[in-house]
């Protein structure tokens, strides 16, 4: 599927599902990871994981489509467009869109956990990616000095 296919298939479905045309531009970004599309509010533009589409198909898609359709359509209505505001939850469940997209196999890496803080008092671990100064911190659980470990 090319941009301009994309392009029409996002006009279609704003028309379809929201009664209001689609005026920007919507691209396939394959350098999205983690994230199935992003709405852009400066540009008011779209943008849609190519992996999404060539993963799970033109379904799952739709849905990430109409969230991303949900942000655009509340934001220029200047009505609530974020994740948790009442508004953008009451249209995303109206259209049909999908809360989270599915994870891309092989796309989220992982740092691994190199050091542990471990309380001297109760032995409870703090695993960290991360190295952290044992001084600036205490155990959560009963206020206990910490120890650093390499785990190498």
């Amino acid at each position: 599927m090319t941009d301009s296919q994309l392009q029409a298939w996002v006009e279609r479905v704003s028309l379809e599902s929201f009664g209001r045309p689609f005026l920007h531009r919507a691209t396939f970004n394959s350098r999205l990871r983690t994230t199935g599309g992003r709405y852009l509010l400066k540009s008011h533009n779209i943008e849609i994981n190519r992996k999404q589409y060539d993963t799970y198909g033109s379904e799952e898609t739709e849905k990430i489509i109409k969230h991303e359709l949900c942000h655009y359509h509340l934001h220029l209505m200047k009505k609530g467009y974020r994740h948790t505001d009442a508004d953008f939850q009451r249209l995303l469940a109206q259209v049909g869109g999908s809360r989270y997209c599915q994870a891309v196999p092989g796309t989220i890496r992982r740092l691994p956990v190199k050091y542990l803080l471990r309380c001297v008092d109760c032995g409870m671990d703090y695993p960290r990616k991360r190295i952290a100064d044992p001084r600036r911190y205490r155990c959560g659980k009963c206020r206990g000095r910490l120890k650093l470990l390499h785990l190498d």
